[in-house]
C-alpha cells in the first residue's frame, strides 16, 4: 500500500520532469492518529525517498530526506547515517499551567512556511481568499495540482486553529472515491488524475486547480465573511505577494484574530442555582 502513497499519481499519463518534489501523505488509524510520510520525489519520478512518522516536523524530515538524496548521489550511505534518526527521542514539550501568577496570553507563534511560499508563488490573492472563505465554511475541497505539497499550505491559512475533518495531502489513485465523501474534506489529487476525478459523481465541492490557478466554487462564502476583514486581508496579501510565507501566514493571523478574537463577546453567562438535595 505504501508505494501508492509514494506515487501518488497516474504514471502512464504524468509527464516526467527533473524537478524534484517533496510532499507529505497522512494515514489514519482507528482512533484518528494521523501518521505522516515524508517523500521526496526525485526527478523522473521513478524513485522515492520517503520517511514515516507521528511527528508533523515537516522542515526536519524534509532536510533529512536531502540529505539522504546527497548521500545516495555520491554513493555515501549507509545504515550509520539513517539509524541515529530513528531511535533519537522527540525533545520535551514545554508544560504550561492555567491560573497561576506571572503567566500571560501571548500571540501563537509562526512555524515554517515553505510550502505556504510555494503555494502563494502558485496561487493568486482572489483564489486565495475564495479558498480561506471555502475552508471557514467547512466545505468539500479538492485540490488538483503536481504541486503536492500546496494543500498542506492550505491548512496553515487557518493557523491557529486546524481543519478537523477528512485530510487527505495525497490522495493515490485508489481512492479516489474518497471525493465522493458526503461530508467536509480537504483532499489533495495530482493534476494528471483530473479527468478521473471529473467523472466521479461530485456534488457541492470547491474544486481549486493550483496548475491552471482557476477556482470553481458553487457558494459564496467570501461575500459572507465581515467586508472589513476581507478588505484588510486582500490589501495584506497584495502587500506581500512578493516575500516569504511567513508574511502570509501572518496576515490570515491577523484574520483569525479578528473573526474569533471577541467571541467572548458572544457568550452569555446566566447565573445558575443548583437546588439542594433533600436529606435523607
Amino acid at each position: 500500500m505504501l508505494p501508492k502513497f509514494c506515487f501518488p499519481f497516474d504514471i502512464e499519463r504524468v509527464k516526467e520532469s527533473s524537478v524534484v518534489q517533496n510532499f507529505t501523505f497522512a494515514l489514519t488509524d482507528l482512533e484518528g492518529n494521523q501518521r505522516f510520510g515524508f517523500c521526496r520525489l526525485a526527478g523522473g519520478f521513478r524513485s522515492c525517498l520517503c520517511i514515516l512518522s507521528y511527528l508533523p516536523w515537516f522542515e526536519v524530515f524534509y532536510k533529512i530526506l536531502n540529505n539522504i538524496a546527497d548521500h545516495l548521489a555520491k554513493q555515501q550511505v549507509s545504515l550509520g547515517l539513517v539509524g541515529p534518526f530513528r531511535w533519537l527521542p522527540p525533545p520535551p514539550s514545554l508544560l504550561g499551567k492555567s491560573g497561576e501568577p506571572g503567566i500571560s496570553n501571548f500571540c501563537p507563534g509562526l512555524r515554517p512556511q515553505r510550502n505556504l511560499t510555494e503555494f502563494v508563488v502558485a496561487v493568486d490573492v482572489p483564489n486565495m481568499l475564495q479558498l480561506y472563505g471555502s475552508m471557514l465554511y467547512e466545505r468539500r475541497i479538492l485540490k488538483l495540482s503536481t504541486l503536492t505539497a500546496c494543500v498542506q499550505a492550505s491548512s496553515a491559512m487557518l493557523y491557529p486553529m486546524y481543519w478537523q475533518h477528512i485530510y487527505i495531502p495525497t490522495l493515490p489513485p485508489h481512492l479516489l472515491d474518497y471525493c465522493c465523501a458526503p461530508m467536509p474534506y480537504l483532499i489533495g489529487v495530482h493534476s494528471s488524475l483530473m479527468e478521473r476525478v471529473r467523472d466521479k459523481a461530485l456534488e457541492d465541492v470547491v474544486i481549486l486547480n493550483i496548475d491552471t490557478n482557476t477556482l470553481e466554487s458553487p457558494f459564496q462564502d467570501l461575500e459572507n465573511l465581515p467586508s472589513d476583514v476581507v478588505s484588510l486581508l486582500k490589501l495584506q496579501l497584495k502587500k506581500q505577494s512578493a516575500t516569504t510565507g511567513d508574511g502570509v501566514a501572518r496576515a490570515f493571523l491577523r484574520a483569525q484574530a479578528l473573526l474569533f478574537g471577541g467571541y467572548r463577546d458572544a457568550l452569555l453567562c446566566t447565573p445558575v442555582r443548583l437546588a439542594s438535595l433533600p436529606a435523607h
